[in-house]
Formats: C-alpha cells, structure tokens, sequence
C-alpha cells in the first residue's frame, strides 16, 4: 500500500492566516479541511488515534530567552513560574487589564533562561514589543504535530524504536523518528493520552509520514481541521477563537499598534447582539481555569482576576441540546419561507477562520449564559456545546433554552439541558498509567 501523501505536500485548508506585522509571523498549516471524512475523523481519539499537523508553520512557536525571560512571562502569564522546572511544560493563560483571556497556549521550560511557547497568537509578542524586561523573542519554523487517543503511545513507540514511558504529563525529552531529531511531549488538553512531536519544520514530511506508517496498524487517522474543534468541546477544553474569542481585540493598543501589528477582524455571528462582544470574551473562571491562577506574583489582569475569585458569578458547563428541535432546524430547509441558521456538520461555525460566536441561553425568561462551540458528537450521537452560566443555573439537569440564530434573522428556540463537563469521560489523560499499556514490542 503506498505511504499517504504528508499534508506538507497537500493544499492547504480553505483559510485565511494573517501576519503579524514586524514580527513577520505566517501562519502557514499544512493541514487539508478533510482526509477520510469527518465520521471516523471524530471517532479516532476515542477508538485508535489521530495525527494533526494544522498547528505547524513559521509564527506557531516563539522562543523567549535571557536572563529575565522569566519574569517577562510571569508578568503576562496568570501561571506560577517559582516550581516550573526545565523539562516541565504547562498550559499558559495571558489576560488583558480586565482579566479578559487574550491568548492562551502551552509553554515549556527548555532551560533557567530559556522558554518556548506554542500555538498562542500574536499576543505575547505584542507584550514583548512593549516590556522593559530583558529577553530576547526568537520566531521559529517548526512542525507541531499532535498525536492523540488511546493508540497514541503504541504509534510513537513503534516510530520511534524506544520506550517513551518515562514521559510524564507536562514533560518532553528529545528521541528520533524516521532517523530525525525530535521533542516528544506528553499533553492532552482535549483530556485522552496525546503526544505532540516538535522539531524543524524542513523535517516535517519524513516524520508525519514515518508516524502514519507506524499508525496503521494502530487504527491512526489523519485528522483535518474540519473536525479539530470537535475533541475541544467533548474533551471540555474551550478554544480560543472558536469557543470563545481572545480578548486582544478589546485593547485599543494592540489593534492600532505603531508598527501595524495586523489581526484578521472576526466574524461576529450568533443570537446575541453582535456589538455586545463581551459576550464573546471569556475571563479564566468563567471558562473552568481558576486552578491556574496564582496570585503569588504580578501579572496583567491580577485586580480583576482577583476580585473575581472572591465572588465567582459563572462557571462553565457541557449542554445537551434536544434532538426533536434539532431536527426541526433541518425541517425548515423544506418548508416554504425563511429557514433557521442550519447546522454545519460536524461543527458550527466552520473553523475556517476566527470566530465570535455567542448564543443566548435562557432560564425562566431570563438570559443566564452564553453558549458556543456548537458540536455534533457523532460518538455520542448528540449536539453538545459549551455554556458559560450563571452559577446557580449549572446544576446538572437543568433545563434551559439556547437561542439558535443570528441577531436580526429567524431565531429557534433550541431546548436543552446541563451535562457533564466535560462530557468525554472515558480514558482522561489524568486516569491513563502509561507503565500497564499494552506493549507496541519494544524494549
């Protein structure tokens, strides 16, 4: 059977990718919308396991460096910086003076002076442009391949001829696929055992092609970015810039930056009034990060984040939508006069570009939350999303109604109810032990 085509060497996703001015930033994915269809796409991180390259490309990892790289980062990062060990990553949340999420992304710790961010936008290097701390801001060119479900390990055990088992959560250590250097990291945001795999971005072909050949017979799939956002909302991760959208366009600075730092406007779609964009931000509590707040030094947002915690008015939920009305949703496709916004497959809206959608969610006549993310979970057969609610509305079971549309078009009144969250449950990251997995054969 011969080896399938690297998304290195495809067309890449209907997109748009915007640069970021000075920092000359592209966001080049090498990933298709679609490979073998969205059904066992959605099914491969409950079933086997998937590949994902789309978060690969030049701007995608910013490396700081220098003897006050850590007090820069602690200084933008909500995050506790004083046991962050090299060798050791954690997922790094950044806010406005509001407390509003601006970016979000993971960080490791390469060395005492030296870090590496991930995945988080234009944000931090915006930061960087105005601190007074001494770092330097490296832009690399590097792949970022994620590799996620129950097969995960057996897949790069098989690649890359070793135990990876010594490999903890949060934790990376280099090793070597298809005869190249590469960085494996125990992660799993989404909440099953997933590894990601870094390295230059001109290594990329052989090792996604080595990993896919390693995957077959691990039931691997590659996995596109029509699909992507569907784990995020199972797995009870919320997204920025899908879920919900990243405060930096609430501050003034970063829009009109002096050296014409550019950011793609978003789509503003959903029931709620599209200039209410608070609606679209979310703040660390309201989307489940409290824990990682540390209040042990300063940081951008700390007064608002702090108050907050003393009185905490929402909290975020899984919610279950009713599949009668649903349906009808469908149904009005085939009656006369206007349809109801129809639900894209298997996520609403497309993750094409970045979005600030926002339902209205209604208790007793009253507006009690915002719901996004809008999914159909093909493994649970059901239309989920993610709700951020007024807390004494999140008792599981209760009963709700989402207003599904867009502002000044056919609204449905969508029932539905307060689920788990989150709401994949089986095989969480936290519960795998690695050391009783099934051996893939090497030593």
């Amino acid at each position: 059977m011969p080896p399938a085509p690297s998304p290195f060497s495809m067309p890449l996703a209907s997109a748009h990718y915007p640069e970021f001015g000075l920092y000359a930033i592209r966001r080049e994915m090498p990933c298709p919308w679609e490979f073998r269809g969205w059904k066992p796409e959605s099914l491969s991180w409950k079933t086997g396991c998937y590949i994902h390259g789309g978060l690969s490309g030049r701007g995608s990892q910013v490396r700081y460096r220098g003897r006050q790289a850590a007090e820069f980062l602690a200084s933008i990062c909500i995050n506790n910086f004083s046991r962050f060990r090299p060798g050791a990553a954690k997922h790094a949340v950044m806010c406005t003076d509001k407390g509003l999420i601006a970016a979000h992304g993971v960080l490791q710790r390469i060395a005492d002076d030296e870090f590496r961010l991930f995945a988080s936008g234009p944000w931090a290097p915006y930061m960087h442009s105005k601190t007074r701390f001494d770092v330097e801001q490296v832009v690399e060119d590097r792949y970022l391949f994620q590799v996620a479900g129950p097969t995960s390990l057996q897949v790069l055990e098989t690649a890359t001829g070793e135990s990876l088992r010594d490999i903890g959560f949060l934790r990376f250590r280099d090793s070597k696929i298809g005869g190249k250097s590469v960085q494996v990291m125990r992660i799993g945001m989404a909440g099953t055992l997933a590894y990601e795999l870094h390295g230059p971005t001109s290594d990329g072909p052989e090792v996604y092609d080595a990993v896919f050949e390693a995957g077959r017979a691990f039931s691997l799939e590659r996995l596109g970015w029509q699909t992507y956002p569907v784990n995020h909302v199972e797995g009870g991760f919320p997204q920025a810039n899908w879920t919900f959208l990243g405060a930096a366009h609430d501050d003034s600075g970063f829009l009109n930056h002096p050296d014409k730092l550019r950011w793609m406007p978003p789509d503003v779609t959903g029931s709620i009034d599209p200039g209410n964009m608070r609606a679209r931000y979310r703040t660390p509590v309201e989307v489940g990060w409290e824990r990682s707040v540390q209040l042990d030094h300063d940081f951008q947002g700390r007064d608002a984040i702090e108050r907050e915690l003393v009185d905490p008015r929402k909290t975020i939920v899984t919610l279950i939508w009713n599949a009668d009305d649903v349906l009808d949703v469908y149904a009005s496709l085939f009656r006369d006069g206007r349809e109801y916004k129809t639900f894209e497959l298997p996520t609403t809206p497309h993750f094409r570009r970045m979005i600030a959608h926002a339902d209205d969610v209604v208790h007793d006549r009253k507006s009690v939350g915002v719901s996004s993310g809008t999914t159909y979970s093909y493994h649970f057969r059901k239309m989920i999303s993610l709700c951020t609610i007024d807390r004494d509305c999140a008792g599981i079971g209760t009963e709700l109604t989402v207003k599904w549309g867009d502002f000044g078009g056919p609204i449905k009144d969508i029932r539905a109810s307060v689920a788990r969250f989150p709401y994949l449950q089986e095989e969480r990251n936290q519960d795998v032990d690695v050391a009783t997995m099934h051996s893939a054969g090497v030593a």
